[in-house]
C-alpha cells in the first residue's frame, strides 16, 4: 500500500475509534436545589397518588420529576427533560432544554409554597383542620410563559390523589373547551389556564362552605403568587380571570376594591406600579348546578332558560380572556363589548352552544331548539 494511502487509512481509523470511544453529547442543562427531603415532601404533598396509583407506587423524586416536567412543558419547553435525584439528604431538578434562569422561577414558586405550608400548619395546629383535606400547590400549571392566570377558590381532591393533573379536572376541561370556542388552537389551551387557589387545599368537590372561614389565612401566600404568575417576562401583564364568588369576594377585599360581580371588570396591582386587568366569571363548574331540573321543581325550561343565561356569561368570559392574553395592553372594556356581540345575550350561538354541550344534543337537534326561540 502507498504510503499516501497508509496514513489517509490510519487517520480515518483513529477518527472512527475516537468517535466510537466518545461518550454522547449530553444537552446543556440546569440544576435546582429544591431543598431537603423532609421540606420537599411537604411542599409537594407526597404520597400524592392516593386513589389510582401505578404499581410499584412513584417515589418522591418521580413525584417531582412529574409535576415540574408538566410545568416546563406547558411553559413551551417541548424537548426539555427533567431528572430529580436525592443527593446527602437534599433533593435536586436537572432540567435540560430550559433557559439558563428557569431555576429561578422554580424557586420563587416553592418559596412562596413555604408560606402557604407555614399558615396549613397553623390551621391543623388551632386545630380547624379537616380529614379530608391535603395541602395541595398548584403544581404542573405553566409558571414562566403562561397568556393568562385563574383565580379560584380550591382544587377537588381528586387532582392529587387520582388524576395527577389539575387540567384533566372537569372544570378546568369545560373551560378548556370554551378557550377553543373562542380561538384557541386546541391543544394548546394548557397556558392559559394556570390557576391560583385561594386555598391551597385538596378537598371534596363538596368542601366549599367549610372552606370559606380559611381563605384569609392564606392572603399573603395568594398575594405572592399573583405577583409572580402576573408578570410577564417580557414586562407585559397577564389578564386575570375570577372565578366563583369567593374568588371574587376575595380579590375585591384584598384590594379593596368595588364588588366584582359576574362580567364585571375590574383592574388590581398585585405590587405598586403594575396594574392586572380582571373580569368575574361563573365558577366553570356552575353552569351544571344552574342549568339542574331539580332546582326548579323539575321545570325544564327554566333550567334551560338559566343554563342558557350563564352559558352565554361563561363564553363572554373565555372571550375577554382570550382577547386579553393576545393584547394585554389593549382596553378591557373594548374587548367585553367585543366579546358581547359576538356571543349576545338571547342569541342562537349561545342557545346552541348549551344544548349540545350541557345537554349532549347533536348539532341538529340543538338548532331546532334553538329555532324555535328556546
Amino acid at each position: 500500500m502507498p504510503f499516501c494511502l497508509k496514513r489517509l487509512f490510519a487517520t480515518a481509523l483513529a477518527l472512527l475509534l475516537g468517535a466510537c470511544a466518545a461518550p454522547p453529547q449530553q444537552p446543556q442543562g440546569i440544576a435546582v436545589p429544591l431543598g431537603d427531603t423532609a421540606k420537599v415532601t411537604a411542599l409537594f404533598s407526597y404520597p400524592n397518588c392516593l386513589d389510582q396509583c401505578p404499581t410499584p407506587k412513584p417515589t418522591l423524586e418521580a413525584t417531582v420529576a412529574h409535576w415540574l416536567n408538566l410545568s416546563v412543558i406547558r411553559d413551551g419547553y417541548s424537548t426539555a427533560q427533567v431528572a430529580v435525584s436525592t443527593q446527602g439528604g437534599q433533593v435536586i431538578a436537572n432540567i435540560t432544554n430550559v433557559p439558563p434562569d428557569y431555576g429561578n422561577t422554580i424557586t420563587r414558586f416553592l418559596a412562596t409554597g413555604a408560606v402557604g405550608l407555614q399558615d396549613a400548619t397553623e390551621l391543623q395546629q388551632a386545630g380547624q383542620w379537616r380529614s379530608d383535606w391535603y395541602f395541595f400547590l398548584p403544581l404542573g400549571f405553566a409558571m414562566r410563559n403562561n397568556p393568562s392566570v385563574q383565580l379560584l377558590h380550591f382544587p377537588p381532591d381528586t387532582v392529587m390523589t387520582q388524576t395527577q393533573d389539575y387540567l384533566k379536572a372537569a372544570t378546568t376541561r369545560r373551560w378548556a373547551s370554551l378557550l377553543v370556542t373562542n380561538g384557541v388552537p386546541q391543544g394548546t389551551t394548557d397556558p392559559y389556564q394556570t390557576i391560583v387557589d385561594i386555598a391551597p387545599i385538596a378537598a371534596p368537590a363538596s368542601a366549599g362552605q367549610q372552606l370559606e372561614g380559611v381563605y384569609d389565612d392564606f392572603s399573603d401566600y395568594t398575594v405572592s403568587l399573583l405577583q409572580q404568575w402576573t408578570a410577564g417576562a417580557d414586562g407585559s401583564v397577564r389578564p386575570l380571570v375570577a372565578f366563583g364568588s369567593p374568588a371574587r369576594q376575595w380579590l375585591a377585599q384584598q384590594y379593596q376594591l368595588q364588588p366584582i360581580a359576574v362580567l364585571g371588570l375590574t383592574r388590581f396591582q398585585p405590587v405598586p406600579g403594575r396594574t392586572v386587568q380582571a373580569i368575574g366569571a361563573n365558577h366553570p363548574s356552575y353552569i351544571w348546578y344552574a342549568a339542574d331540573p331539580k332546582n326548579y321543581g323539575g321545570d325544564q325550561q327554566k333550567a334551560d332558560a338559566v343554563g342558557i343565561r350563564v352559558m352565554g356569561q361563561d363564553l363572554n368570559a373565555a372571550c375577554w380572556q382570550v382577547t386579553m392574553a393576545a393584547q394585554p395592553l389593549g382596553d378591557p372594556s373594548q374587548a367585553l363589548a367585543g366579546c358581547q356581540q359576538r356571543w349576545p345575550s338571547g342569541g342562537t350561538a349561545v342557545c346552541t352552544q348549551f344544548y349540545t354541550t350541557i345537554r349532549n344534543l347533536t348539532p341538529e337537534q340543538a338548532a331546532q331548539k334553538c329555532g324555535s326561540g328556546a
